[in-house]
């Protein structure tokens, strides 16, 4: 049985990922990298400091250093979150609905804390959680499972037993290596893509995560 639901944050609670690629767009031209949506789509779900270390590895540049570059970056993210963050539909619903299926309710996410603290603040949704958990210190990002089992070991609950909800396939592909049940929420023109099947349930947006929904997750 399903004892707890792990919430992704980034595409998944709050609309920030045209915020990142705002971010990025400002921030790596300034080491002489321009980024197009798409090259910015190419990372999506990985964490910041292994964005900055990919992009250094296509394109060296002198002067500020990887460290410098995230830094900026994440603190034009937070600025812009702060002024402009808007929740996804049906988020108050989903976590609602699982905390009344009696499921533990966390959130972990790729993102550093102060980025978790402002998006949670920003919607005013810091009480639906039992944990807010950031893969910042793990040693690897997603798509490796580290931020989720530590996740689960936090709650007390076996990965087994846990629900993750996620947008990327960073995010899925975590979750499932994690042994965890896995619902992809990904965006509009991301649906159809094959790679997805993974999840153990594809939804078009998280008004769609009914008791239905919810029940069949419970008996896979």
């Amino acid at each position: 049985m399903l004892r707890a639901a792990i919430f992704d944050m980034d595409g998944l609670l709050v609309d920030s990922e045209p915020l990142w690629r705002r971010a990025e767009q400002q921030v790596f031209p300034t080491v002489g990298i321009e980024l197009t949506d798409a090259m910015c789509m190419q990372t999506m779900g990985t964490r910041l400091d292994e964005v900055v270390r990919y992009w250094y590895g296509l394109h060296p540049w002198t002067g500020p250093s990887q460290e410098e570059v995230a830094a900026q970056v994440m603190a034009r993210v937070i600025d812009l979150v702060a002024t402009e963050g808007e929740a996804l539909p049906g988020v108050a619903a989903a976590l609602e609905r699982c905390a009344r299926a009696g499921l533990a309710v966390a959130l972990a996410s790729s993102s550093p804390m102060r980025l978790i603290d402002a998006v949670v603040d920003r919607l005013g949704i810091r009480a639906c959680f039992t944990c807010l958990q950031s893969a910042e210190h793990e040693p690897y990002g997603k798509p490796h499972p580290g931020v989720f089992l530590t996740t689960a070991a936090r709650l007390g609950v076996d990965p087994t037993a846990c629900l993750v909800l996620e947008d990327s396939l960073a995010g899925v592909l975590a979750g499932k290596a994690a042994r965890m049940r896995v619902v992809a929420v990904p965006a509009r023109e991301q649906y159809d893509d094959p790679r997805f099947a993974i999840a153990d349930l594809r939804l078009p947006s998280l008004r769609a995560l009914d008791d239905d929904a919810l029940a069949t997750l419970q008996r896979r």
